[in-house]
């Protein structure tokens, strides 16, 4: 099986396999949803002496984290992304953040993404809550390269660390030749009428959107941010001063993510025409992705639409 075939839950346990034999000190934490997230029984059965479940009890986990990290151990510690965010955020603030621990929290099935489990479980705030905190980065990889390529970065890079984890297999983007680097945007596609901008999960959908758009005459340039914290303002100026009219699409509530950086970045430094496309400022519900994207209006052709609307209107 092609590594892109595979989910990017299995992805990440694997990936933390290679990072445990490569260095001892990386340790695999739970919150009693290791199945969940892919680690069991991967990681368990090859790696148990370095697998860690804290049970039912997520600011405990981050915690424990927090001070195995502070004994020089490196930890990825995994939970729905709702609870690896909201429900521990003062864990995060003190134990991560303000101590400057080196601890990688993984927020998994963020957005739509939990569709059956409804509104309490979907997180549409986590890209903005995270990235305020000082101290911390917050990453979003699109694909099973990208996360392989992040993850093996950030288990060498000494600092506290946010990540999302989608679960079910993606379309690839790029290949094993991937390098992730949280100070540069990728440039996917090159375009000069509007600039089109995403991350994670929504990224999986705008290379067709690019192409179905060009068909019409519409040249798209596509930007991927694979990190909303560092923000690489530099290549978004540069597109904006270029085509002035961006779109932005996130598996996110639109106040305060990936939007929010573009327009805080775009107001100060190239006013611009910004397009924010997401959850509009609502709780989740049980249902599937195709109903919220068309509910919400950010589906691949609410993307082309936009677009269209800001080359044309």
């Amino acid at each position: 099986m092609k590594l892109h075939e595979k989910e990017m839950r299995a992805v990440y346990a694997e990936t933390l396999n290679e990072l445990i034999e490569e260095n001892s000190n990386v340790v695999c934490v739970e919150a009693d949803l290791s199945k969940a997230s892919g680690t069991n029984p991967e990681v368990i059965n090859k790696h148990p002496e370095n697998f860690i479940n804290c049970g039912v009890a997520e600011a405990n986990m981050v915690s424990v984290s927090a001070g195995l990290a502070k004994e020089g151990k490196i930890p990825f510690c995994a939970t729905f992304s709702c609870f690896a965010s909201r429900r521990v955020y003062d864990q995060v603030t003190i134990s991560c953040a303000y101590a400057n621990n080196n601890v990688k929290i993984i927020g998994t099935a963020p957005g739509i993404t939990q569709g059956p489990n409804g509104g309490t479980h979907m997180c549409f705030q986590d890209l903005a809550i995270m990235r305020t905190m000082p101290n911390l980065h917050v990453y979003s990889p699109c694909d099973v390269y990208e996360l392989k390529s992040m993850m093996h970065y950030m288990a060498h890079d000494e600092q506290p660390t946010y990540m999302q984890l989608v679960r079910p297999a993606l379309k690839p983007i790029f290949n094993d030749s991937y390098e992730f680097n949280p100070n540069k945007a990728v440039k996917i596609s090159e375009g000069s009428d509007v600039t089109l901008i995403s991350t994670g999960y929504m990224t999986q959908f705008t290379p067709q959107v690019v192409e179905e758009l060009a068909a019409e005459g519409i040249n798209v340039e596509l930007l991927h941010y694979p990190s909303i914290k560092p923000f690489d303002a530099e290549t978004l100026i540069k597109s904006a001063q270029k085509t002035d009219a961006v779109v932005v699409v996130e598996n996110q509530n639109i106040i305060g993510g990936l939007g929010g950086a573009v327009c805080e970045v775009l107001s100060e430094h190239c006013p611009t025409r910004v397009k924010r496309l997401g959850v509009p400022d609502k709780f989740g519900e049980v249902a599937t992705e195709q109903y919220l994207f068309d509910k919400h209006g950010f589906g691949p052709e609410q993307v082309k639409e936009a677009c269209r609307l800001m080359v044309n209107g």
